[in-house]
């Protein structure tokens, strides 16, 4: 019996650990536009403080790593890691350039922020349609897909 209990818990453990891998972040947000244009998805961009944004893990847990997200996602979106780590192995200085520039032309001020937009090439220069945005909200995966369609079918 405990055999049993154990390959069962073993098998749900490893099919949920597959299907957060088929999540693709991008962190490089010259290729996610590349991507967004190329496959006419707008890009959802997640400013988060991975390591230390309790309501950023909470998101991650409720929402991002569920099936119903994963198969939203790869779907509708291409996802932007926008992260802002305290204990983390140390980000290439890019990399910190790239969120920090982002952030402020974001208006970020707290964590987790998702913004869904729209990249529009205009004389060889990106420009950020908005869509919409959100942060945390309770309920699972249906509450906050529900809710990102709202922005990104709208427009």
């Amino acid at each position: 019996m405990k055999t049993i209990l154990f390959s069962t818990l073993l098998f749900i453990s490893s099919s949920l650990f597959s299907q957060v891998e088929k999540l693709t972040w991008h962190t490089d947000l010259v290729k996610a536009i590349e991507i967004s244009t190329k496959e006419k998805k707008p890009l959802m961009l997640f400013f988060t403080g991975s390591d230390w944004c309790g309501w950023c893990i909470r998101l991650q847990k409720e929402v991002f790593y569920m099936p119903e997200f994963i198969e939203w996602a790869n779907d509708n979106v291409v996802l932007v890691d926008i992260d802002f780590p305290k204990n983390k192995s140390k980000q290439s200085t890019e990399l910190q350039q790239q969120n920090n520039l982002l952030q402020q032309q974001f208006g970020v001020q707290g964590y987790p922020t998702i913004h869904f937009v729209r990249p529009d090439k205009i004389d060889g220069k990106t420009n950020f349609t908005s869509l919409g945005n959100t942060g945390y909200r309770a309920g699972g995966p249906s509450v906050w897909i529900a809710e990102a369609n709202s922005f990104i079918q709208a427009k």
